[in-house]
């Protein structure tokens, strides 16, 4: 099993595309998009259960240089 988290990032001004080139080189994403708004770029992932959500978001995403800021958004099987 693995849960789907949505990660909104703000980058700073400039640097979108290389922030953007380095989450694919990663091959952390399942989906990767350009935003309109208060954030750059929304980032879809899954991490496996079991694996602590904030520490793998920080170990493997927030050392890219260039994000500014995270909103993390944890989704949930509801239906």
């Amino acid at each position: 099993m693995v849960n789907c988290v949505f990660v909104q990032i703000r980058c700073v001004p400039g640097t979108t595309y290389k922030v953007a080139d380095e989450i694919t080189l990663r091959e952390l994403h399942s989906e990767l998009y350009s935003t309109s708004g208060n954030f750059d770029l929304l980032l879809k992932l899954y991490v496996p259960d079991g694996v602590d959500i904030g520490k793998f978001i920080n170990d493997n995403l927030l050392d890219i240089k260039g994000i500014e800021r995270t909103l993390t958004t944890l989704t949930f099987k509801a239906f």
